[in-house]
């Protein structure tokens, strides 16, 4: 049979139980402690991923932004120095263009023999196109009487060639601001061939323009096909 604790005995235990409930409790405050801890880093590792991917993409963002900007003003700069070379290109053309107006002016006036051949030339050229029997010359006022020379050679050349006559009829209608030449209209004034200077110095100019371009700047590096 057991006795009764004393007061000390029971002191004792008390003092025992308490010891065992703080260590418990120690315990218990360092697994609490090294679980927030786990859960803190875990938590900050993933609240820094996420401010880092969102810092990437931002700078993602602005750098490619930035290369659209650089991009979009490159072309700009660009398309502006191209435009400049072709605006001094054309001017060089025209240039070059109205020069050859100037000396084509010159060879009614200054060259007399080469344009009596000229117009003999394309006279005979325009009787054989429009095989009439009759043909009106318009011409200028100043031209006149060298044109009637030319046509009556101009006739002969067509008679020995296509074995026919042709009437001619000359009128000094055209303007004298022209360079010269001929306009020959046929009999029944349905077909008109334009030969004056002016006329054959813009058609040269319209078909010579991609060779003449190609002469004075070089191929076309943006042309991938040739006719």
């Amino acid at each position: 049979m057991s006795r009764p604790m004393n007061d000390d005995e029971v002191l004792n235990e008390l003092n025992k139980m308490v010891a065992f409930i703080k260590q418990e409790a120690l315990e218990k405050a360092r697994e609490i402690k090294v679980k927030a801890d786990e859960e803190f880093a875990i938590e900050k590792a993933k609240l820094v991923k996420q401010e880092q991917l969102a810092i990437d993409a931002q700078y993602e963002k602005k750098l490619k932004g930035a290369e659209v900007s650089q991009k979009i003003a490159q072309s700009t700069l660009t398309n502006k120095s191209r435009l400049r070379l072709l605006h001094r290109r054309e001017e060089h053309l025209q240039d070059l263009f109205s020069t050859c107006r100037s000396q084509v002016a010159t060879l009614s006036s200054s060259n007399s023999d080469a344009y009596s051949e000229f117009l003999v030339g394309v006279l005979s050229q325009g009787f054989l196109y429009l095989m009439e029997p009759s043909v009106v010359v318009h011409c200028r006022k100043s031209d006149v009487d060298v044109v009637n020379e030319a046509a009556s050679q101009a006739a002969g050349r067509y008679k020995e060639t296509s074995g026919r006559s042709v009437n001619v009829e000359v009128k000094g209608t055209l303007s004298d601001d022209i360079a010269g030449g001929v306009k020959l209209v046929s009999g029944s004034g349905r077909i008109t061939l334009d030969n004056t200077l002016d006329e054959r110095l813009r058609l040269l100019e319209d078909r010579m323009l991609p060779e003449i371009r190609k002469d004075l700047f070089g191929p076309n590096e943006n042309r991938k096909f040739y006719t």
